[in-house]
């Protein structure tokens, strides 16, 4: 280890020591560990800070490394960049930076470390609602970004019950090639569906979890990317509210401003916000033509573990399969509003149902299939809606 300062190091191998080594979620390889500059965000709670660590503690190069969470004791006195130009001096090779979002100048400073140690890989996380093209030190030429999601059903299997499935590709799920991960699948499912989205669902203050992580994610993250006042987070909390009690929605500016008690010209930004930070998913139709930009056709609450929190555990079952559906397939395709069923991805068109779901209603689409809930086996254009969570 380079010569750092003490508290720094104590903090890091403390969390060395604690971090879980036998599972890494499933962006851990896609990853380019070796650039420069990476960074990885995403939702609270999902597992970033356990993915930086597991690399360090497995990494070649260990002993010239060294983590650091952006909002210590350490940082309050001394700046980021301060602190790096030590740490290379020593002979530091990579330099882990945890929440980096905590961080006043994090985007300013990390700008100037790129510039200034051409030999130094620096990777992040930060939160889901930063905007790092449009950050005040334009970072998007120097930093590669990407996102991680919660848990899929097939990691969700993995890490809780040890059954290890290989992904699959949609064009394979299509087409019946998904080999069942367990005899009878449901019974995970069902409860994967009530409290698997997480890595920490095994704990037993898990509702109570969730709803800090709610309003963290607002009061903190939200509020601070956007400058907004107490009373403010509070609305985006109270407009969360009604929209888990509604969801999926056709979003309706007039009644939703009339609900919450603001500006009906704030609300699509709100939502913005909310969907940025993991709080729910916006569902768009393809006018806009390039990907993301079309019209909102529906709000839904981003997965199903946060849905039947928020439902106080009773959430509407075909609510719950539509959101998981959407939820598990946006990772590794673009999903967009159908006009004539529930999703299209593609050249393919989704039904989503329960066991006894007919297909009249996509009966004429081409490449049409209805997605059922309740059902272990697929044939022709009918699909276990739990298939769909093996996708990544």
């Amino acid at each position: 280890m380079v010569t750092i300062d003490d508290s720094l190091v104590a903090y890091q191998n403390d969390q060395l020591q604690r971090v879980p080594n036998s599972f890494h979620r499933y962006m851990y390889d896609r990853l380019p560990w070796e650039g420069r500059m990476v960074g990885l965000v995403g939702p609270r709670g999902v597992g970033k800070s356990t993915l930086l660590l597991q690399h360090m503690a497995e990494s070649s190069d260990r002993e010239q490394s060294l983590y650091v969470s952006a909002d210590s004791l350490y940082l309050a006195t001394h700046t980021l960049v301060d602190l790096t130009d030590s740490f290379v001096k020593y002979g530091g090779k990579h330099l882990y930076i945890d929440e980096v979002h905590k961080y006043k100048n994090w985007s300013r400073e990390l700008k100037q470390i790129y510039d200034t140690h051409p030999d130094l890989k620096v990777s992040f996380t930060g939160s889901s609602i930063l905007d790092i093209i449009d950050g005040e030190a334009d970072l998007s030429r120097r930093a590669v970004i990407y996102t991680i999601q919660g848990l899929s059903f097939r990691e969700y299997l993995a890490l809780f019950h040890d059954i290890h499935t290989p992904a699959y590709s949609l064009e394979q799920i299509l087409a019946h090639e998904v080999s069942k991960p367990v005899e009878h699948p449901l019974a995970f499912f069902k409860d994967y569906l009530q409290r698997g989205y997480y890595p920490f669902s095994g704990a037993e203050d898990f509702p109570l979890r969730i709803e800090q992580i709610v309003r963290q994610t607002i009061e903190s993250d939200i509020a601070q990317y956007a400058d907004l006042k107490a009373s403010t987070a509070r609305k985006l909390i109270q407009l969360l509210g009604v929209i888990s009690g509604i969801a999926p929605m056709k979003p309706n500016a007039d009644s939703l401003s009339q609900e919450v008690g603001v500006s009906k010209n704030n609300i699509s930004d709100y939502l913005v916000y909310l969907e940025k930070a993991g709080m729910i998913g916006l569902l768009r139709d393809n006018t806009g033509g390039l990907r993301g930009l079309g019209k909102v056709e529906k709000v839904y609450l981003d997965n199903p573990s946060l849905m039947t929190v928020l439902a106080f555990g009773k959430p509407d079952t075909g609510s719950l399969r539509e959101t998981f559906f959407y939820n598990q397939m946006r990772v590794q395709n673009h999903v967009l509003a159908s006009r004539v069923s529930d999703f299209t991805i593609g050249e393919y068109t989704f039904e989503i149902g329960g066991r006894k779901k007919g297909k009249q209603q996509i009966e004429d689409v081409p490449n049409g299939f209805i997605v059922k809930d309740d059902i272990e086996y697929g044939h022709h254009n009918v699909v276990p809606l739990w298939a769909f969570g093996l996708n990544y």
